[in-house]
């Protein structure tokens, strides 16, 4: 299918039409033709003199043709060129059915927290997530998945997509306080509601990544996870965390040990059973397993088709056009050939 992408740029067709009409010539130019200054007889009676000589008004010549002819066709080629003409080739795009997933990662500052040990190492929170979370977006083949990081505040860092690399991509560059140092849980769940309530019914599924201290936010969380519930947008939480009552954390390149860096486990249950879906331990190994069985019971979404038009740009031939033509006027400038004299073009 054949489009121009600019059409209004045809308005600029008129543009010498415009100039030529309200465009005040000196005085000098009124009786200038394409052989140059003429001569004017002053006679005191006009009429009779073209009686008695039976005076035509002499014909245009042929070269103030062409070489208008050739102006009006450089125009109309750059014009041709702005109005950005293309060819738009379709794409199918076929999809099968899969689900709606939007991920909620917890990107505090207590996520910085190293109250977790690998391989006799201390890691953090942030570390624990992004594992439990890579994992978990790897295994969703063939559904649509979001990435929502909140702090103090809840930010959209991925729309639905059905790019896993992609969104696995961001969450590896999220880091603690990347969005605040508090923790806006309710406002993470509304933003979440928000994003998945215009996708069908049936597949939409929350995932909370968080350690259940709500700290910041206008939301409160119980009431989000109701909100989702009517929405019938499934909730399933996974608590990172642990229930030590001091914990080191790292803090301006150096560790020191906290006693507020709780881990409100209850609070997590109370979400998952709000939003009528199921809460686990990111420690769990089976954890993501038993998330996928959940997952897998509920209704797909229906397989989706959808066409979209490629451009192709075709402006590049209305501008060679012009630039030939351009050429022609410069080798025969008004309708005459230049010849080679005395070292330069006449």
């Amino acid at each position: 299918m054949f489009e121009f992408h600019w059409p209004w740029m045809a308005l600029l067709l008129v543009l010498p039409l415009l100039v030529r009409l309200f465009w005040r010539r000196p005085a000098t130019e009124q009786f200038e033709t394409v052989e140059g200054l003429q001569a004017t007889l002053l006679h005191p009676s006009l009429l009779h003199l073209e009686a008695a000589f039976q005076t035509k008004r002499p014909k245009v010549p042929l070269s103030k043709r062409l070489y208008l002819g050739l102006l009006s066709l450089i125009w109309l080629s750059l014009v041709l060129a702005m109005m950005r003409p293309q060819w738009l080739e379709p794409y199918t795009e076929n999809r099968t059915a899969g689900y709606d997933l939007m991920l909620l990662v917890d990107a505090s500052h207590s996520m910085n927290a190293l109250d977790f040990t690998l391989d006799k190492k201390q890691v953090s929170r942030m570390q624990v997530v992004k594992g439990v979370v890579s994992k978990f977006i790897e295994g969703r083949q063939g559904d649509r998945v979001g990435l929502v990081i909140f702090g103090s505040r809840a930010y959209v860092l991925s729309p639905l997509t059905y790019d896993r690399k992609a969104v696995n991509s961001l969450l590896q560059n999220v880091v603690p306080r990347i969005a605040g140092d508090g923790t806006a849980i309710g406002d993470a769940l509304g933003l979440g509601v928000k994003k998945l309530r215009e996708r069908p019914a049936g597949s939409r599924v929350l995932v909370l990544i968080a350690d259940g201290e709500n700290t910041a936010g206008t939301i409160p969380p119980l009431r989000a996870a109701e909100l989702a519930g009517q929405e019938q947008i499934r909730i399933y939480s996974i608590g990172v965390g642990s229930n030590k009552k001091r914990i080191p954390i790292k803090e301006n390149g150096r560790i020191v040990t906290r006693t507020d860096l709780n881990f409100n486990e209850q609070a997590m249950r109370d979400i998952a059973e709000a939003g009528g879906g199921a809460y686990f331990r990111a420690t769990d190994t089976e954890a993501l397993e038993k998330i996928y069985q959940k997952i897998d019971e509920l209704e797909k979404t229906e397989a989706e088709s959808r066409t979209v038009y490629v451009p192709q740009p075709l402006y590049h031939w209305p501008l060679s056009a012009a630039l030939l033509l351009l050429l022609i006027l410069g080798i025969y400038p008004e309708g005459r050939q230049r010849q080679l004299k005395g070292g330069g073009y006449v």
